[in-house]
């Protein structure tokens, strides 16, 4: 498991995880590194700025009345800020949600987190209509699963489970081949969510605005490898890699990508 570290500086960083359809790993912790919004009390309220179609807000809906379920956080759907849905720029404070289609690069959704130290500040979520638009993915079970997961990575959750052909956890925190046991969170995914948040802090990143990141990384979409940088790690099998760009001054974007099963076959077949 990949484990960031925090800038000396303590400045912005924004950490982006693109999911598809295969990975790799199990997690009996989960959390993604020690990212976690600031806060005061619990539970807390998190607002998701719908930018998504109507053909996304039922999914939407039940993915924040799922995680609304945890101990320790709340979720309400609100109005999106996003006029950019390919960009999907991150807003201070909240959790931006978007659809479009975003081309044949083998990622269904994307989810990304801006990080100040070790508290998330703001974050965003890319759904793929690319795919989702075809016979295979446009399926309640794949829309549920997947929505389900990236608002999950925007609290600071990590998957349960990367090996895309292991049995199914029954968690939305999962990678399978059959999505359909895994439409939502699961007993584990709360208890995680209870230790990140078992803490409280000095002051609130929930619902703050802060000051502005550089405009170059403001004007990044982040979309492809020609945004992601330099790749700094990759899996024995082709399925996972982390890319670092670094915009100076303690700024820096870091890209975790999950390929498709096909894009994974295609590098093990090369490194073969």
């Amino acid at each position: 498991m990949l484990k960031l570290v925090r800038t000396r500086t303590g400045r912005y960083l924004v950490v982006a995880l693109v999911i598809a359809a295969s990975a790799i790993a199990v997690y009996a912790n989960h959390s993604w590194g020690n990212y976690h919004w600031a806060r005061q009390s619990n539970p807390f309220t998190l607002k998701l700025g719908d930018n998504v179609s109507s053909q996304w807000d039922s999914y939407l809906a039940t993915a924040s009345n799922d995680w609304s379920a945890s101990q320790v956080l709340n979720t309400t759907v609100v109005a999106g800020g996003v006029t950019n849905l390919r960009r999907c720029p991150i807003t201070a404070g909240r959790v931006e949600i978007c659809n479009t289609t975003y081309g044949n690069n083998g990622w269904l959704g994307v989810a990304g987190i801006a990080v100040s130290g070790s508290h998330i500040t703001g974050a965003y979520v890319k759904m793929n209509d690319t795919y989702f638009n075809t016979a295979q993915y446009n399926t309640t079970a794949w829309r549920n699963l997947v929505m389900c997961q990236e608002v999950g990575h925007a609290f600071g959750l990590d998957h349960q489970d990367e090996d895309f052909n292991n049995t199914p956890l029954g968690t939305c925190m999962d990678y399978s081949s059959d999505p359909v046991p895994n439409q939502h969170p699961n007993s584990h995914d709360y208890q995680q969510l209870e230790t990140i948040y078992s803490h409280l802090d000095s002051t609130t990143t929930v619902g703050a605005t802060i000051g502005k990141a550089p405009q170059a990384m403001r004007d990044m979409d982040f979309a492809g490898p020609g945004q992601w940088g330099r790749l700094v790690r990759q899996s024995k099998d082709g399925g996972k890699s982390v890319y670092e760009l670094d915009f100076g001054g303690g700024h820096k974007v870091f890209t975790f990508v999950t390929w498709t099963v096909e894009v994974a076959e295609q590098r093990r077949a090369r490194h073969d």
